[in-house]
């Protein structure tokens, strides 16, 4: 199961925040950022990309003010990073994490 929660912006957009394991063989896990008009289509957006059980349960971690901005300022409005807890690495756009090993 993931943990992840979300953040409603003055606008009535929202933006999801969830871990999860890294797609491949590797037991990794990642840090998923998306921005979108609600909740269902945040996640919608991540199953469209072929993460298919991506479930938000309750609002256990919400995205922090920094994690806000990183993913308003991003033109795709979906960035990850690897490690939750390493504050040092920058973040990536979806389609690194998403691209075929080779």
């Amino acid at each position: 199961m993931s943990a992840g929660g979300f953040h409603r912006l003055p606008n009535g957009s929202v933006v999801v925040a969830l871990n999860l394991p890294r797609p491949g063989p590797s037991g990794d896990r990642v840090r998923i950022l998306v921005h979108a008009a609600n909740r269902s289509r945040a996640l919608t957006r991540l199953r469209n990309l072929g993460l298919r059980a991506v479930y938000l349960r309750g609002n256990a971690e919400p995205p922090t003010p920094d994690e806000i901005t990183a993913v308003l300022h991003h033109p795709d409005g979906l960035l990850w990073r690897g490690a939750p807890q390493c504050r040092q690495e920058l973040w990536h756009p979806i389609r690194a994490l998403l691209r075929p090993a080779g």
